[in-house]
């Protein structure tokens, strides 16, 4: 068993973002059932339970758990709903990266998931449709984050075309207009609240690749959050262990050194930059082994 644990933490160390994010979507998943397993051996539903980590329709019922705007994105009700969510989330988070870097991806995940969250709960508090149902519903799913990304590629990249079963080659921009549909179609169904929150998350995913390209990022602010949380959880971590003191000193060769990696850096930069262009007038099918090797390693840098 320890051998096992010790392999999925080095996978996931080794994983690129959006397969930390499949690892932490499935731990979550695992333990949640296993909670409600336990329960049901006792007589006891752990359905009460879970609704404080899930999103809240109701205002006042989400003021009394304002987390759950966080931890709703990374729960699912069956194992259906994870496996189709984490199936789009692998295939769009490779996508992803060729044009965009890691940070990016975290970033938009969990802002596409706020805006699916936001929206869910302004559509439910504005539209009487929805006044009959708003005290009992609650949202839970990473649907919104994960549209969030497929629409993000798909402005960065609409003529891409990638290979669906059935249905052969097919441009990004027409699969992100057809979820964008068919959630509009659908917003009034039984899962209605899912549907409206993904509309949130395109949105975000949208508004996201557009700033991006007047140079400005919008999920910047989340990074700095996260990067201070994991800083401060390793920084505990790492007071616990002495350092030697230990003094640096430079001298030609060093120098020298330090010259050559920054010419080399320039190098790949430029590379990269190169094999973009490549990819963006003539679609990933012309690069060469070693451009897609290339472009893959940058990615996760």
């Amino acid at each position: 068993m320890g051998h096992i644990i010790t392999d999925l933490k080095e996978n996931f160390k080794r994983g690129n973002i959006y397969i930390q994010l499949i690892y932490i979507n499935g731990g979550v998943f695992i333990l949640t059932s296993l909670l409600l397993v336990f329960l049901r051996l006792f007589n006891r539903s752990g359905a009460n339970i879970l609704l404080y980590a899930e999103m809240p329709a109701s205002l006042p019922n989400f003021m009394y758990q304002p987390w759950s705007i966080f931890t709703y994105m990374f729960m699912h009700a069956d194992f259906l709903h994870i496996l189709f969510n984490m199936l789009w989330l692998y295939w769009f988070g490779q996508l992803f990266l060729y044009f965009f870097s890691a940070k990016h991806l975290r970033g938009l995940y969990i802002l596409g998931g706020i805006f699916g969250a936001a929206i869910y709960m302004l559509s439910f508090n504005l539209f009487p449709f929805f006044s009959d149902s708003i005290e009992h519903s609650y949202m839970l799913g990473a649907s919104a984050s994960v549209l969030a990304i497929v629409v993000a590629t798909a402005y960065r990249e609409p003529e891409y075309q990638v290979r669906l079963l059935l249905f052969g080659s097919i441009r990004l921009k027409y699969i992100a207009l057809f979820m964008i549909l068919s959630d509009l179609l659908f917003i009034t169904s039984e899962n209605a609240g899912g549907h409206i929150a993904h509309l949130g998350g395109a949105l975000a995913g949208l508004w996201f690749a557009a700033s991006l390209k007047k140079g400005h990022d919008v999920t910047a602010w989340i990074n700095k959050i996260l990067d201070w949380l994991i800083s401060l959880f390793v920084g505990n971590a790492l007071k616990t262990r002495k350092k030697p003191k230990m003094s640096v000193h430079y001298n030609d060769n060093m120098r020298n050194k330090d010259y050559d990696y920054n010419a080399q850096k320039k190098a790949q930069n430029d590379e990269v930059d190169r094999i973009l262009d490549k990819l963006k007038k003539s679609g990933y099918e012309s690069l060469t082994t070693e451009e897609k090797k290339s472009l893959f390693d940058a990615s996760k840098r």
